[in-house]
């Protein structure tokens, strides 16, 4: 699998990535929380962090990661593509390439914290709020 750069041509079909994964994976997150993530995740979080992504041989995104300041802020994978090695890759390159160390985990997430868990991250500490002040309790982890 390559990873590659992402350009800003490829926010709207990474937020179908990112949609089709969050409701694969986040059931505790409702419709009107994707609503008000979707234009907060393409206009303010995408243009800000360090993404790549892998692609199949269509040319279709798979999944992507995106850092900031040594911090995986999303790791997201299209469910039909889960349990076939991409996050790992992902995160491999997160951390060997752009110095990714640190990752907020939602509580609620257990496969996303064991796998976390399984690349060698530890929890730190536990929020009960999101960033946004929502109550999804997050896990701090860090390499």
């Amino acid at each position: 699998m390559i990873v590659e750069n992402v350009l800003p041509e490829n926010y709207a079909e990474m937020l179908s990535v990112w949609e089709n994964s969050v409701r694969a994976t986040h059931d505790f997150i409702t419709e009107e929380d994707i609503e008000f993530f979707k234009p907060i995740i393409i206009e303010q979080a995408f243009p800000v962090v360090k993404l790549r992504y892998v692609k199949n041989e269509n040319g279709s995104i798979l999944g992507f990661v995106g850092i900031h300041d040594s911090k995986v802020e999303m790791l997201f994978i299209l469910n039909e593509a889960r349990g076939q090695g991409i996050g790992k890759v992902l995160l491999q390159y997160a951390i060997e390439q752009l110095g990714a160390t640190k990752v907020d985990v939602n509580e609620q997430n257990p496969k996303a914290v064991g796998f976390y868990k399984h690349m060698g991250f530890k929890v730190i500490s536990r929020s009960p709020f999101d960033d946004m002040g929502k109550p999804f309790p997050i896990l701090h982890m860090t390499l």
